[in-house]
């Protein structure tokens, strides 16, 4: 098992973070790694995302969890083989909202696609700091 995290303290409230974290357009223009994301994201929904990290690779993901506005999760998979879980978890503070996005990656292959995947810690901070510059401008 391999996880990449990254946490921010976000001064607006949980739902405004939580509306930025299910629109794709947002994503997309709002300097967060994304290059693009077809797909709505909601729970049992399809994804297809391309990120800067991985240009030219289109994944495909499952919205597995959405519950407004504390948590979501994006599975991507090859049963058995090698699968990603990240989960987006939101927590309403005195000053605003405690972000966490982690993604944990399992499966027999892990050791070998593991030494072939780009570095991702740079993408999930480029991702954290473009969700909060969004989220404290609105």
């Amino acid at each position: 098992m391999q996880v990449i995290d990254v946490r921010r303290e976000i001064a607006a409230r949980p739902e405004v973070v939580w509306a930025i974290l299910t629109n794709p357009g947002r994503l997309v223009a709002g300097g967060l790694g994304i290059i693009r994301l077809q797909g709505r994201i909601a729970a049992g929904q399809t994804l297809r995302l391309e990120s800067a990290t991985a240009p030219g690779r289109v994944f495909s993901l499952r919205v597995a969890k959405c519950d407004a506005p504390r948590r979501m999760v994006w599975t991507g998979r090859a049963p058995l083989i090698f699968n990603g879980t990240r989960t987006f978890t939101l927590t309403a503070t005195g000053n605003g909202t405690g972000f966490h996005m982690a993604e944990v990656y399992r499966g027999l292959l892990l050791p070998l696609i593991w030494r072939s995947m780009p570095d991702m810690q740079p993408g999930f901070e480029m991702f954290g700091d473009g969700l909060q510059r969004l989220a404290e401008r609105t």
